[in-house]
């Protein structure tokens, strides 16, 4: 186990990528589970804090420390197994959601989870159950996360399987490895209609490993992850469409979104279906037009949207598509169609491109991060859409505005000019 002290070896782990800064006295790096025990029952006794920190690509302080220690998990970053016939992974903390995906491919299997910034460790996908495009289709990391080894803040340590510890109405039980049992009171909160991260996960019987997920480092320090798999599909249709108006852009997701459900629902083959939709506002396409100067000018918003198909379906599904741009008056002239997996990565590439511009912009001012990420029920989205633009342009504040339409989760950033 590496320990550093020095304040100039240790200045990367003072700040996250939203450029907010903290400090602490020494940063530990544990290599296995045992460490991570030796390290919490120690701060317990010298009544240190301890904060926890992956890659540092969270943009809301989360890993940003207070004092005490820090714990990051970068050498527990090993793929310790893939079963490629029961489809399912275990990893260590620290592995790289690039280097995770780059595996599977090899094997022909596929992770959706897919936040933006694909440098971020799988741990941190847990912790804060992050969600990516491909969330529209199979929701966000939880519907993905199997099992886990955690070390609680006493030093011992839960295992977790998913279907094996439930609560009892709002009653929950939980045995360490050791054999100590901790009661708990779930609390009765109401669930939102909405995409939603926001707080513990809190429902009537839930499985006790939903309470971990999404917490955020607060009840624990993941050492283990058994996630599940999928087939890799035989091919995604990928596809960025401009249009001219907003409410083209906005009135074609509603569209995508109603049919893609409606698909689902009646499990209908040959139809839209969508793995992910993606909308850009046109200041996310003028500030990306630099590095992709193939953005129409005229353009006043975009789509990103993919679906997965085969051979059979592959002709079918593209023809709907086209239709369903047609109808609302979308530019298929300059639009992008991939045609290959080349094509395909540049399309992912400017989806992750604008998240990752807007964080320079922001560290090459020196200024923190003031973003916004939220999610709205689908009926309200083009309101709270135009809402928030009428506020940010009358505060005269320079923003950009994209994210996961499909689930009506919209980021908006500002862009000051000055501090």
């Amino acid at each position: 186990m590496i320990i550093k002290t020095d304040q100039n070896e240790i200045q990367d782990y003072l700040k996250d990528a939203s450029n907010t800064m903290g400090y602490c006295d020494s940063v530990v790096y544990p290599e296995n589970t045992d460490d991570v025990i030796s390290i919490l029952i120690q701060a317990n006794e010298k009544k240190n804090k301890v904060t926890v920190c992956g890659n540092r690509t969270g943009l809301s302080g989360g890993s940003v420390p207070t004092g005490g220690i820090v714990l990051s998990t970068e050498k527990m970053n090993r793929i310790l197994e893939i079963n490629e016939e029961e489809k399912f992974a275990i990893v260590e903390p620290g592995v790289l959601l690039s280097d995770f995906l780059k595996e599977l491919k090899s094997k022909k299997l596929y992770y959706p989870p897919d936040p933006t910034e694909l440098n971020c460790f799988l741990g941190g996908t847990v912790a804060t159950n992050a969600s990516g495009s491909k969330t529209f289709k199979y929701g966000p990391t939880r519907a993905f996360v199997l099992g886990m080894e955690m070390v609680l803040p006493t030093g011992d340590v839960l295992n977790l399987e998913r279907g094996h510890t439930s609560a009892q109405k709002f009653e929950l039980s939980i045995l360490t490895a050791n054999g100590k049992k901790i009661d708990l009171k779930i609390p009765s909160v109401k669930s939102l209609p909405t995409k939603n991260t926001a707080g513990y996960f809190c429902r009537e019987s839930m499985d006790a490993i939903d309470l971990f997920i999404g917490s955020e480092g607060t009840l624990g320090i993941l050492t283990k992850l058994r996630l599940k798999l999928l087939t890799a599909p035989q091919m995604v249709l990928s596809a960025v469409i401009f249009f001219n108006s907003e409410d083209d852009g906005l009135n074609f997701i509603e569209a995508a979104r109603n049919d893609s459900h409606d698909s689902r629902k009646n499990k209908r083959q040959f139809a839209i279906d969508a793995l992910a939709l993606e909308y850009f506002d046109k200041y996310a396409l003028k500030f990306l037009r630099d590095d992709f100067p193939n953005i129409p000018l005229d353009a006043n918003s975009a789509v990103w949207f993919e679906q997965e198909v085969d051979e059979a379906s592959s002709s079918q599904i593209t023809d709907l598509w086209i239709n369903l741009v047609e109808k609302h008056n979308g530019d298929l002239s300059n639009s992008w169609i991939a045609m290959n997996e080349k094509d395909k990565l540049k399309f992912v590439e400017f989806r992750h491109r604008i998240s990752t511009k807007v964080n320079e912009f922001i560290a090459s001012h020196n200024f923190r991060k003031l973003g916004t990420d939220f999610a709205v029920p689908n009926r309200e989205l083009k309101k709270f859409y135009f809402q928030l633009k009428d506020d940010v342009n009358k505060a005269g504040l320079d923003y950009v505005i994209y994210g996961h339409f499909g689930n009506s989760h919209i980021h908006l950033n500002t862009l000051p000019k000055n501090s």
